[in-house]
């Protein structure tokens, strides 16, 4: 039986992707009493990197979208298997915190962080309200596009 968070994903006709392995020496989720911290996520499937490139030079914004959208999807998958598999732990959605690789001259972090903003707010409704952050840099991990970080709150 599905928990109303894995309901409401597939209402919205997403499907959380495989949980994609650590690319160093780190934990993908680590919980600690009601905090669950999700390491940076990118825009994988299956472990393969979908989205690489320079934002507002080799990629455009709504590329950058679909990038963020990703490691929404990436962070919703490491937050069910850090609830052991159950959505429904979540109490509440605290921090993102977005990375986009982008030219010096591009502005709009924040249009490309609003699209894994909105899927999960989509997705957890008023609980998934949180705060952000969204910058730019030149440099990402594997030449990924976006990076996100998340810290929600559950209920083990």
């Amino acid at each position: 039986m599905m928990g109303k968070y894995e309901t409401r994903l597939a209402e919205l006709g997403l499907e959380l992707p495989p949980v994609n392995p650590a690319q160093g020496n780190y934990l993908p989720y680590r919980a600690t009493g009601n905090p669950l911290f999700i390491a940076g996520q990118g825009p994988r499937l299956a472990g393969d990197l979908v989205w690489k490139g320079i934002v507002g030079k080799d990629l455009t914004v709504e590329d950058a979208r679909e990038a963020a959208k990703l490691c929404a999807l990436n962070i919703l998958a490491q937050v069910r298997a850090g609830c052991g598999g159950d959505l429904d732990k979540v109490t509440g959605v605290i921090r993102l915190a977005g990375l986009v690789r982008c030219t010096t001259e591009f502005d709009q972090q924040a249009k490309v962080l609003n699209a894994a903003s909105d899927l999960i707010c989509d997705v957890f409704g008023k609980i998934g309200a949180h705060a952000r952050i969204a910058s730019g840099t030149q440099a990402l991990p594997s030449n990924m596009a976006v990076e996100i970080e998340a810290i929600f709150e559950v209920d083990l």
